[in-house]
């Protein structure tokens, strides 16, 4: 018996659209995390970026639980003295929705070489349109 080994030239990479309409943020977050690691796929390995696209559209109609949307914050420091920047939930949700996500889905993400990478298959929209027609054209 042989145990295969994925390699770099092998890695095929599908097309996920996820509609954010009245779906939870952690939920949410943590199925896209786990799309975008690969560990959906059978040669999952950790050293490898095997990510397939996820396409997120309705960003802005996201749901959180409890009272997070009125006491949630994002906090951002500058590297200056005075520099904290503090951003709250709601007010963040009117300008970039697509920042929430991108936020709650980059911390359940592996913090190595390959973050960045794998977040640079994450596509975020607010509304139901998309520039990635094409890509579900061709899957379907």
């Amino acid at each position: 018996m042989n145990t295969s080994t994925t390699s770099a030239s092998a890695i095929t990479r599908g097309w996920h659209l996820i509609d954010a309409k009245d779906q939870i943020l952690g939920r949410l977050a943590t199925q896209i995390a786990s799309l975008l690691m690969g560990k959906h796929k059978t040669g999952f390995v950790r050293y490898l970026d095997i990510a397939d696209h996820v396409v997120v559209i309705n960003a802005s109609g996201l749901v959180v639980t409890g009272r997070k949307a009125a006491q949630k914050k994002y906090y951002r420091h500058s590297g200056f003295p005075g520099g904290l920047k503090v951003t709250a939930f709601s007010s963040l949700r009117a300008t970039h929705p697509d920042q929430i996500i991108l936020h709650a889905v980059s911390g359940m993400l592996p913090q190595n070489k390959l973050h960045d990478k794998m977040l640079s298959h994450l596509h975020i929209f607010p509304g139901p349109d998309h520039t990635y027609v094409n890509q579900f054209r061709k899957v379907a």
